[in-house]
C-alpha cells in the first residue's frame, strides 16, 4: 500500500506540486514597510515524508502565499540546540544538513540554494548579545524541508538560529530580542512539531495514521492554551499537559513555540491556526501570531 511513508515515487508529490506552485511563487508580492510587521510562525516541519504529502505541501505553500514575501527568514529549529547562541553560515547556497536516517537516497541529494544572508546576520548580531556566527553550519531539515514547500523558488535569504536553552522563559526572552526584525520584513519562525512522540510510534500509527489519545489530548490542550493566551500553562507543559511524556519525551520540538510567541507583539496572543490535523498520528498544528 502506498503512503507518505512508502510512496510509489519518492518525493513524487513534490514533483507534482512544483509546476503548480512556481508560477504563483513568482507572482508573490514582496513585503514593504507599508505592510507593517510580519507575523511570527510556529510550524510543524515534517521530514522527508512531507515531500510525499501533496495536501500538506499545498497547505504550507498557501500559508506563505497569504503573506507578502519576506525580505529574509530567521528560523529556530528543534534540530540545532547549542549554547552560546549561534547563527548558521550566511553565505549564498549554504549546504544543507541531512540530519535524518533510513530514507531513500533522493532526499540526501535535494538542494535549497538560498541567497546571501549577510545583512540578516548583521541585524541579528546587533540584537542578540554574544551570538556566534558559525562559519560552515548549513540549514537542517527543520528549516529546509518546510521552506522548500513555502518558498520553492529559494529566493529569500535564510538564516538559522540555534536554541541555546530549553527554558521557556529564556526562549521567550530570545524571541523578544528578535521582535524588531519583523518591522524590517524578516519572518521569524519557530520550527518543531506539535506532537513528537517518536519512541512511542506503533505499527498502526506508522501504517494507518492512527491517532493515539496522548496525541489528540495534547493537541487539544495546546490549542486551548494558545486560544486563551495562557503562557504559564504552556510553559508548564511537562506537568500540566495531558499526554505527557508520550507527546514530547524530549522538549526540543515543542519549545521553539516560545521563540515564536516571544517575538510577537504580545506573547499572550492572539494566534491564528494555519494547519491542523495529523501525520503518522502526530498533531501537526501550526499557527501564526496576529499583530496588534
Amino acid at each position: 500500500m502506498n503512503s507518505i511513508m512508502n510512496p510509489a515515487v519518492h518525493a513524487g508529490a513534490y514533483d507534482t506540486f512544483l509546476p503548480e506552485a512556481l508560477p504563483r511563487a513568482q507572482a508573490q508580492r514582496d513585503w514593504t514597510p507599508a505592510d507593517g510587521p510580519l507575523p511570527t510562525l510556529y510550524l510543524s516541519h515534517g521530514a522527508p515524508p512531507l515531500f510525499n504529502d501533496g495536501p500538506w505541501l499545498r497547505e504550507l505553500f498557501d500559508w506563505a502565499q497569504s503573506m507578502p514575501k519576506p525580505k529574509s527568514i530567521l528560523i529556530v529549529s528543534a534540530h540545532w540546540e547549542t549554547a552560546p547562541v549561534m547563527l548558521s553560515s550566511p553565505a549564498a547556497r549554504t549546504p544543507l544538513v541531512y540530519d535524518f536516517g533510513g530514507f531513500d537516497r533522493r532526499y540526501y541529494t535535494m538542494r535549497y540554494e538560498t541567497p546571501d544572508a549577510t545583512e540578516l546576520a548583521r541585524q541579528v548580531t546587533g540584537l542578540v548579545p554574544g551570538v556566534f556566527a558559525h562559519p560552515s553550519r548549513g540549514l537542517d531539515h527543520g528549516a529546509w524541508v518546510p521552506l522548500m514547500a513555502m518558498y520553492p523558488l529559494a529566493d529569500v535569504p535564510v538564516l538559522q538560529l540555534s536554541m541555546p536553552t530549553q527554558d521557556p522563559g529564556g526562549l521567550l526572552d530570545l524571541g523578544r530580542r528578535l521582535r524588531s526584525l519583523r518591522e524590517e520584513g524578516v519572518l521569524v519562525v519557530g520550527s518543531g512539531f506539535m506532537v513528537h512522540g517518536l519512541p512511542f510510534v506503533t505499527r498502526e500509527m506508522f501504517l494507518h495514521g492512527t491517532v493515539p489519545a496522548w496525541s489528540s489530548d495534547f493537541d487539544a490542550w495546546a490549542a486551548d492554551a494558545l486560544a486563551r493566551g495562557d503562557i504559564d500553562e504552556l510553559a508548564g507543559y511537562v506537568t500540566k499537559a495531558p499526554g505527557m511524556p508520550y507527546a514530547h519525551p524530549t522538549p526540543d520540538h515543542f519549545t521553539p513555540l516560545f521563540v515564536t510567541l516571544g517575538a510577537a507583539d504580545r506573547p499572550e496572543g492572539p494566534v491564528r491556526t494555519a494547519i491542523e490535523g495529523y501525520m503518522m498520528g502526530f498533531s501537526k498544528r501550526s499557527f501564526q501570531t496576529v499583530s496588534d
